[in-house]
């Protein structure tokens, strides 16, 4: 699938328990992929657990019931809209820590391994703007791995240009894009 033939193939959804038995093949897709160290998860590669990942990512949104330290978010799922199938996460940022500007930025998002270099990547960006524009975040930071050029193609898509690159807490170099959605 091109990424002309992604455009509107997904919705944003607001995960929910309708979503238990795909986010946890979902999560086993990834490590059946040796990948460990999810982004735009909200913390399900770590929590390993759909009710309590569930449970925080309702509290990540508001200020009075995020975990304290933490910077509040929305998640999303991807969702295709032909088969009702999670293709991917994404977690806005509301706004930007001192740790987020170097190492995350507003937006994360993460593809199942089946479903990449298919466009989704693009389009869940894509969507993931409009609801930045919804939160009134108009210079959107966004960040990558410096190796990962699917990951920067996808940014560049949606009108990412390149600010800087800079060393991580993890030795790799991210490259740090803006979007100007005014």
């Amino acid at each position: 699938m091109s990424i002309s033939k992604a455009y509107k193939e997904l919705k944003l959804v607001f995960p929910t328990e309708k979503y238990k038995g795909q986010m946890e093949e979902y999560l086993q897709e990834h490590f059946a992929n040796n990948e460990y160290d999810l982004a735009g998860d909200g913390g399900l590669d770590t929590i390993k657990d759909f009710d309590k990942w569930l449970y925080k990512v309702r509290n990540d949104v508001s200020e009075e019931t995020i975990e304290k330290g933490q910077v509040t978010s929305t998640l999303f799922l991807a969702v295709r809209k032909s088969d009702d199938k999670v293709i991917g996460t994404l977690q806005i940022r509301h706004f930007l820590s001192e740790w987020c500007i170097a190492n995350s930025g507003h937006i994360g998002d993460g593809v199942r391994p089946s479903e990449r270099r298919k466009g989704y990547a693009s389009e869940m960006i894509r969507l993931a703007l409009k609801e930045c524009k919804k939160l009134g975040i108009y210079d959107v930071l966004m960040i990558c791995n410096k190796n990962n050029i699917g990951s920067a193609k996808s940014i560049k898509n949606n009108g990412g240009i390149l600010q800087d690159e800079i060393l991580a807490e993890n030795g790799n170099i991210n490259q740090r894009y803006r979007i100007n959605l005014n």
